[in-house]
């Protein structure tokens, strides 16, 4: 995915916001957690870096357990400092960058050091002045709520859940389309009302990753505080291009990919025989239960992009985009000429069609209106195409979308030639009432 506009840290969760400039001392935790930032930040600074034992002699009840270096030799580029808090339970990581042999950007992390849970970040300039901060609250074992703070490490100034409750609705019926993602925001009314749903009402998605029936959007893979919100954008465009989809909204299996023959089992038993998967990764060990399952439910639609490492996955392979099944289609972006977009892989042989998706009017996370481009984004114009394509023609499975779909491609523009195996969809090609 690549994203023409992001909205800034402070407005991200401002559809969820439920409480402003609250503290933060009622809670032990992240009491303990501020406390801890705030004696190492005036520790650090200005030399700690370069004489991390400095660190010990300041800081009271502090063991420097490890020092970690990335950079050349003496030169180092990034600096972590690992510390132990006696007495606290806790575990402070600091971790320097610097750039051209300056200091620029310190974050400092405190964790729980019994289970290595993860409690407060706070980012600061060279010159240790925080600029943010994020904390994690908990509910019992499991992280409930994020809490975005001001540099005083104390004042709340947005809310975010985690893992939500799902609202109450009935199921809209429709074409069901499960997608494969970080999950999506179900709290937004757009997304709730299309959410494919048993005749009680329950949703009928899933969390693989949580192994709860929670698929709420939210990848932390990188970072627990700053979560990347993939799935809503990309369900956003699904839902305005196919009014009529029952979504069936999967979060991936990061933890176990093994799962993927489960989670494809039952996208099936919620009815779906297309599955948008804007996803990948360069390791064919991740994918090699997906790959199973597909082969086992050879009559399920499978839509994968082809990723956006700006290179030919021909030669340097993405998965499952890399994968050969037959019941899979590969899309790419294309700029509206049809010409390969900038930053978008390609394959001769791997993938199969270019698709309109730059610059597109999607729906963020926090329900903003936004754009979206990138593979990441062709995934749901092609679903969305399939799952029209499969009103009207309600008996069609795999293997009649599939080439429905390729029959309304056209030759690329001759730069893009040999970009794809199959061509490019035009709008017009899109377009299927």
């Amino acid at each position: 995915m690549r994203r023409t506009r992001r909205c800034a840290v402070a407005i991200c969760a401002l559809a969820l916001t439920s409480a402003l400039s609250q503290s933060l001392a009622a809670d032990p935790a992240p009491e303990a957690a501020r406390t801890a930032i705030a004696a190492v930040v005036d520790a650090l600074c200005p030399d700690a870096f370069d004489d991390p034992t400095a660190l010990e002699q300041r800081l009271a009840g502090y063991a420097l357990t490890n020092i970690e270096d990335a950079g050349p030799g003496a030169a180092w580029l990034r600096r972590e400092l690992r510390l132990v808090a006696s007495g606290s339970g806790l575990v402070v990581v600091a971790m320097g960058l610097r750039p051209g042999g300056v200091l620029r950007r310190i974050d400092i992390e405190v964790r729980a050091l019994a289970d290595d849970r993860p409690l407060m970040l706070a980012l600061a300039d060279g010159d240790c002045r925080i600029s943010q901060a994020r904390a994690l609250g908990y509910d019992g074992g499991s992280a409930a709520e994020l809490l975005l703070l001001a540099p005083d490490l104390a004042t709340v100034t947005a809310r975010e859940p985690l893992d939500p409750p799902l609202p109450p609705g009935e199921d809209p019926g429709g074409v069901t389309v499960a997608q494969v993602d970080s999950g999506v925001n179900y709290l937004l009314p757009q997304i709730a009302r299309r959410l494919a749903r048993d005749a009680a009402g329950q949703p009928l998605g899933y969390d693989f990753w949580d192994l709860d029936p929670r698929p709420f959007d939210g990848d932390t893979g990188r970072s627990p505080f700053f979560p990347l919100r993939h799935g809503t954008e990309v369900a956003s465009l699904l839902l305005a291009e196919a009014p009529a989809v029952r979504l069936l909204p999967l979060r991936y299996p990061r933890p176990d990919m093994g799962r993927m023959c489960d989670l494809v089992a039952h996208a099936r038993n919620g009815g779906a025989t297309i599955v948008a998967m804007p996803m990948g990764s360069r390791s064919p060990g991740d994918w090699t239960a997906f790959a199973a399952a597909a082969q086992a439910h050879a009559d399920m639609l499978f839509i994968v992009s082809a990723g956006n490492d700006g290179r030919d996955i021909d030669a340097v392979p993405v998965y499952p985009a890399s994968l050969s099944l037959d019941n899979v289609i590969v899309v790419t972006s294309a700029e509206p000429d049809g010409s390969l977009a900038l930053g978008s892989n390609w394959g001769a042989v791997s993938v199969d069609l270019l698709v309109p998706a730059e610059r597109l009017s999607i729906t963020a996370f926090d329900g903003r209106p936004s754009k979206g481009s990138g593979s990441s984004f062709a995934v749901p114009r092609v679903a969305a195409l399939a799952a029209r394509l499969q009103a009207a023609y309600p008996d069609w499975r795999a293997a009649e979308l599939k080439a429905a779909i390729f029959a309304r491609a056209e030759a690329p523009p001759e730069a893009a030639a040999r970009a794809v195996a199959v061509g490019w969809l035009p709008e017009a090609a899109l377009k299927f009432e």
